[in-house]
């Protein structure tokens, strides 16, 4: 892909993903998607640049916030669509919802729901990969709530410890639900924490899709070399509140006005535009392609079928398989 290919495409997955979470805002309205549904209005940059350092075959562990993560690493916009509605062409096959999106075919493992339970996965998957030689990495994606857990300090330990090919990426949008980062952590600068393990750390504006793809690219490289692990910690900001149900009054609306200026996709397009990459008919083209991806996708999921009520036990349990 050469590099005005690129910059367009980092453009249009960007475009992508906040059209489709647009529309899952929507249809949550709707009462069409039900349970809880986190959305990563704003953070589009960190996801987008991130993943397309990767190489194919690499491995994603992301958390509840990840359908961007999924959508932008290949699973199909419909097959999302369709598990968020809960239907049995989704990508779990609706048993998931939001919060677990899966896809083996693409090596996406999740979608996980406890905050923090997957940089010990990726741990483990990067140890098989050691083990066998694949020369994958596994990129693992959590938020600065997970940095309080005890499974980030033991995956921090075991990664280095163990030379593990395993790029963590810490999502830092300030708050831990309704809590502020400054006022949950004694040391905030969670850069430094990855470094007491001996992980080579490295702090990246999240609002810049460039900035965190040329960081990734970087460290994935290095990762890949048999280097070790590494850590990336995206500065960045969601826009909405932490989910559907939050009430928000936690953060002041001036400051999230303020992020809002540093828009990545506004500012992106700006950019591109100033560089004589991108006119506004090419603009409208790239949402107008999205937004008919997205209209295809509600098709799908709302013609789709339920699971049969016999099938509720495969896979549980106990059950048949």
């Amino acid at each position: 892909m050469g590099e005005t290919d690129l910059l367009l495409t980092l453009l249009a997955d960007m475009t992508r993903v906040r059209l489709m979470e647009e529309k899952c805002a929507e249809l949550y309205g709707a009462m069409k998607i039900r349970g809880f549904l986190h959305l990563y209005i704003g953070e589009e940059a960190c996801a987008v640049g991130a993943l397309h350092a990767l190489s194919p075959g690499d491995r994603i562990v992301a958390t509840y916030r990840e359908h961007g993560h999924a959508l932008v690493w290949g699973t199909s916009m419909r097959s999302i669509m369709a598990e968020m509605y809960g239907k049995a062409t989704g990508c779990s096959r609706g048993r998931g919802g939001s919060m677990h999106l899966y896809d083996a075919a693409t090596g996406f493992y999740g979608g996980t729901a406890i905050v923090g339970s997957g940089l010990p996965l990726a741990a483990g998957l990067a140890l098989a990969d050691l083990m066998q030689g694949t020369g994958r990495v596994t990129a693992c994606f959590f938020g600065d709530g997970a940095v309080a857990e005890g499974a980030f300090h033991e995956a921090m330990n075991l990664a280095a410890l163990w030379r593990l090919p395993v790029l963590y990426v810490c999502e830092n949008n300030l708050y831990a639900m309704g809590t502020a980062l400054v006022r949950a952590q004694a040391e905030p600068d969670l850069a430094a924490k990855a470094r007491s393990y001996g992980m080579p750390a490295v702090a990246v504006d999240g609002m810049d899709v460039l900035a965190v793809h040329e960081a990734t690219r970087l460290a994935v490289e290095r990762v890949r070399s048999g280097e070790g692990p590494m850590f990336l910690e995206l500065r960045t900001y969601r826009f909405r509140a932490h989910s559907m149900f939050d009430p928000e009054l936690y953060r002041d609306k001036a400051e999230v006005e303020e992020w809002k200026r540093r828009d990545p996709i506004e500012g992106f397009a700006a950019r591109l535009t100033a560089e004589g990459l991108l006119d506004e008919a090419a603009l409208a083209g790239i949402r107008a392609r999205a937004a008919d991806e997205v209209s295809d996708a509600v098709e799908f999921a709302e013609a789709s079928p339920w699971e049969p009520v016999e099938d509720l036990l495969v896979d549980v349990t106990g059950g048949p398989r």
